[in-house]
């Protein structure tokens, strides 16, 4: 913590951890900021209204007419996982209320919904002919639940005047006081193709269109925000508080107070077109966020980032490439100078960002203009710390923007590309497996059926479509070039038995395409997953070499342990801090995604490669699995695009990239095993030289134990690597979180690693937690977590190698003198009470205290102690206490 004043207190730190982690600070802003929309959850006016909008006629739909026959392999008997809200009473009249109707089609069949944690049993698909849906209150989104509408007329949820609700859309409610669902473990969701008309509230009225807080494996696509535009409204079109995610595409806001207001610690957003908002996007808090092909016109501020001040900062960091702002007076206001705490806050990158009248680019909010506006393109502008490699320099100015390879590249923007719905097919060019005999019960042998049906559709030009279900593999199953794969309600490719199970032998679950085949393959809403143990199964294999139009996988995902099915639970594989065995019967994956040497040109949309930290079907419960790789990039042609991807826990490393070239990854996001390092990387796997495993033996000989640590991302022999965002976060050491807390962050020795000759190699606001060096490079250190504090992250907002050998890498220079420091007296003693950690005296600030929060405690401050500080903390879920003029116990 970096703090200034004249009170002084004691700062302690909770001996235990979970991934549900609250920072003092931020949490002030998020209540403060609910407070400001709670006249909407509680607003009640007018119950009745007469729609002005008329039903529609259009094109149908193809997944509206194909025959539904999904199932739930591990779920209630007769269960349906289809669901057309029309076949529940929705009108889409216009006229009818329709809220109660499209609730019903939601919630049947005894789902996850309220008091329950989270289930992978009850998936479901709501389905929304084109129509007018009318609706008084919100509608509540369950866990593990896809809506979609039409896309060749998109369905309108239209809200009377009478509207009561957080959101027309709600995804995680306030039944009680918290979330229903942890905001870091609400997977698997979708949302897509609707308008959501806020018009009819009235504009004086706070109102949300979606209310999101959320996270991996989740996406909200296609839809249109129409909110008032009078003055003085005060809706907001998308609301975030908090949350890991995630991916939204192709939004847009109309109107309003706030385009999107949101606070998560990661995101990714790409495509939104903001118009006539008074602020197109307020940040609440985060710790990195993407923002790609805004579209902001017309606003008075473009981003506001500078939650919190100067004094309090809350907002981490923040990249905006390839976007353009238009007749905005304000581009971006940031909270960001020479006293801004922390110091690595506000951090913010630019690059290909054009303004059309834009007065100013960038300003100090309450302050001055640091970046003068006009009509001119941003080439490329930041301010935070760098690295050039060489570092930490405190930065606010422009800087050489990153030299994109021209493949990579497609009319002046990097490519991207939307997640194919087929509109234009009928239901005819779409063969269901379960009607060609797979029968995705989760126990019967389907490896056959799949097969045949992938070959004879691809032959014939059809859509592959998987039915909901659980298709259990024996074999590796082949996709060649020309297939087409679209998924219903995230059905699972389940790998089980011995020909997977060998660690000395490893063998794909898929396969797409064979080595040295070219063509083009497109793949959406699925997960591959391993039953049991399956030592030797590499969950994807990606052979494919693609020239013109990339290959595409959208929201396809890889998921080892933790679900209803998997033979890997809790009662599987419990956690086991106390012993240094390892259970055979959870070593569950040898890898879970291969993009192979002869593999070119594939575009990969919100894809989230986990290992499960906990049993999803106990809520939440931690478990011990191991898989050894997360996604390897080997291609030595290149030319891919990871846009919203995720790595989660697996043992040698997340990421890795060897001997390749010209790959765009847009925020990138990883966590290391919560039980390591017992046992030690690589156990308990072997090295496999030809795969261009870290040997830990060799690079951890002669330190801690904490270095033997699963790597977050290691780029070895590589050129043109160009990162936008990263989050590596390592919470834990042998499941035990005081490691990650502010102040300490030796959870391991590194995490982020450069080996061997590269070239081009940059990184916009890498954010790091739990590491002590936030980058090395041959083994040696480049940036120290100390020297970049942040909220709770430390952050480096630009990275840029031009060129590095095999040899001794460059040192790392001293923190500049203009930099704010910390002031701490030595402790006399580290104890603390009930395994609370004495951290040190601070100098805190009476004028924005560094712990915003009192506490009560019993008795009052004369019977204030250390011990009663602690305890009224910790019974609050904080992990920071202070004390202070004897009586006043801070969080």
């Amino acid at each position: 913590m970096y703090l200034t004043g004249a009170a002084v207190f004691s700062a302690f730190v909770l001996g235990a951890l979970s991934e549900h982690l609250k920072v003092p600070s931020v949490d002030a802003i998020v209540e403060k900021t609910l407070e400001s929309v709670d006249n909407y959850v509680h607003f009640e006016g007018a119950n009745s209204e007469a729609s002005t909008v008329s039903k529609r006629q259009g094109a149908s739909y193809w997944y509206e007419n194909i025959s539904h026959q999904g199932i739930s392999a591990f779920g209630p008997g007769g269960y349906t996982v289809y669901r057309n809200v029309k076949s529940y009473g929705a009108k889409g009249d216009g006229v009818t209320d329709d809220t109660a109707a499209i609730n019903a089609a939601i919630s049947d069949g005894a789902r996850c919904g309220k008091g329950c944690g989270s289930s992978t049993t009850t998936p479901a698909v709501v389905y929304f002919p084109a129509g007018t849906y009318l609706i008084s209150s919100s509608i509540i989104d369950l866990y593990y639940t896809q809506l979609i509408g039409n896309p060749n007329d998109v369905p309108v949820l239209k809200a009377t005047s009478g509207f009561s609700g957080f959101g027309l859309i709600d995804g995680d409610p306030y039944f009680t006081q918290d979330l229903n669902w942890g905001s870091t473990t609400v997977f698997y969701r979708e949302v897509r193709n609707f308008i959501l008309d806020m018009r009819s509230i009235p504009a004086s009225a706070a109102a949300t269109g979606i209310h999101w807080p959320t996270a991996q494996a989740t996406s909200l696509r296609n839809i249109v925000f129409q909110m008032s535009a009078a003055t003085g409204t005060q809706h907001v079109g998308l609301f975030c508080e908090s949350g890991s995610a995630g991916i939204v595409t192709d939004l847009t806001f109309n109107g309003g107070k706030i385009g999107a207001q949101v606070g998560n610690q990661q995101f990714t957003m790409r495509n939104l077109i903001f118009n006539n908002c008074v602020t197109a996007i307020e940040q609440i808090w985060n710790w990195g966020w993407l923002y790609q092909g805004l579209s902001i016109n017309n606003c008075q501020i473009g981003i506001d980032m500078s939650t919190g001040g100067q004094a309090s900062a809350a907002v981490g960091s923040v990249t905006v490439i390839d976007s353009t702002i238009t007749n905005t007076p304000i581009g971006i206001l940031t909270a960001y100078d020479s006293t801004t705490v922390p110091v690595t806050a506000n951090s913010l990158v630019m690059e290909n960002v054009v303004l059309n009248n834009v007065p100013t680019a960038v300003q100090v909010a309450g302050g001055p203009t640091v970046l003068a506006g006009g009509s001119t393109t941003i080439a490329a502008w930041g301010e935070g710390h760098r690295y050039t490699p060489k570092g930490p320099e405190r930065f606010q100015g422009s800087f050489a923007p990153n030299n994109r390879p021209a493949s990579l590249v497609s009319g002046g923007k990097y490519y991207v590309r939307s997640k194919p719905q087929y509109e234009t097919l009928p239901a005819s060019s779409f063969a269901s497996v379960r009607s060609a005999g797979a029968t995705g019960n989760g126990q019967t042998d389907d490896t056959n059926a799949l097969q045949n049906i992938i070959n004879s559709a691809t032959s014939a030009g059809h859509v592959v479509y998987f039915d909901s279900g659980t298709y259990k593999i024996t074999k590796t199953l082949v996709i060649p070039a020309g297939a087409k794969l679209v998924g219903e309600g995230l059905p699972i490719i389940l790998s089980s038995g011995s020909f997977f199970n060998d660690m000395n032998n490893p063998q794909p679950v898929v396969r797409v395409g064979t080595p040295g085949a070219t063509g083009q393959v497109e793949w959406s809403d699925m997960i591959v997953s391993t039953q049991g143990a399956q030592a030797g199964a590499t969950l994807i294999e990606w052979n494919l070499a693609t020239s013109g139009t990339p290959s595409g996988m959208w929201d396809v995902h890889t998921r080892i342990g933790g679900f209803a099915g998997s033979e890997l639970l809790l009662a599987n594989c419990p956690t086991t801090p106390g012993s240094t065995n390892i259970n055979t019967n959870c070593i569950a994956a040898f890898m879970s995604m291969h993009i192979t040497a002869s593999a070119s040109g594939l575009y990969m949309e919100n894809n989230w490669f986990w290992v499960a930290d906990h049993d999803i079907e106990q809520g939440g419960t931690q478990t011990t699995i191991y898989a050894g790789r997360g996604l390897l990039i080997d291609s030595t042609a290149g030319t891919f695009w990871l846009v919203g991807t995720a790595s989660e826990h697996h043992t040698l490393y997340q990421y890795q990239l060897a001997n390749t070239k010209n790959i765009f990854l847009g925020f990138v996001q990883t966590e290391t095993p919560y039980y390591q390092p017992n046992p030690p990387a690589p156990a308990p796997f072997k090295v496999v030289a030809s795969l261009n495993d870290p040997d830990f033996a060799t690079s951890c000989a002669g330190k801690s134990a904490n270095c033997a640590d699963a790597w977050a991302f290691r780029i070895i022999n590589s050129q043109d690597i160009l990162l936008y965002g990263a989050g590596f976060y390592s919470f834990f050491n042998n499941y035990v979180g005081t490691c990650s807390a502010p102040g300490a962050l030796d959870c391991q020795t590194s995490i982020f690693s450069l080996e061997g000759t590269l070239s081009n190699i940059n990184v916009y606001t890498l954010n790091t937690v739990g590491s002590t060096d936030m980058l090395t490079s041959n083994g040696a250190s480049l940036a120290s977590f100390s020297d970049n504090v942040n909220v709770f992250q430390d952050t480096i907002a630009l990275f840029q190698l031009a060129a590095q050998s095999g040899g001794t890498p460059p040192t790392s220079t001293a923190v500049p003198t203009t930099m704010s420091t910390m002031t701490t007296s030595t402790p006399t003693s580290t104890a603390g009470p009930g395994g609370w950690k004495l951290l040190g005296c601070y100098t805190d600030n009476v004028s924005g205290r560094a712990l915003p929060l009192g506490i009560p405690v019993p008795g009052g401050s004369g019977a204030m102690t250390v011990e009663a500080c602690t305890t009224g903390c910790h019974g609050e879920g904080y992990v920071l206490a202070g004390l202070e003029y004897a009586g006043e116990c801070c969080e």
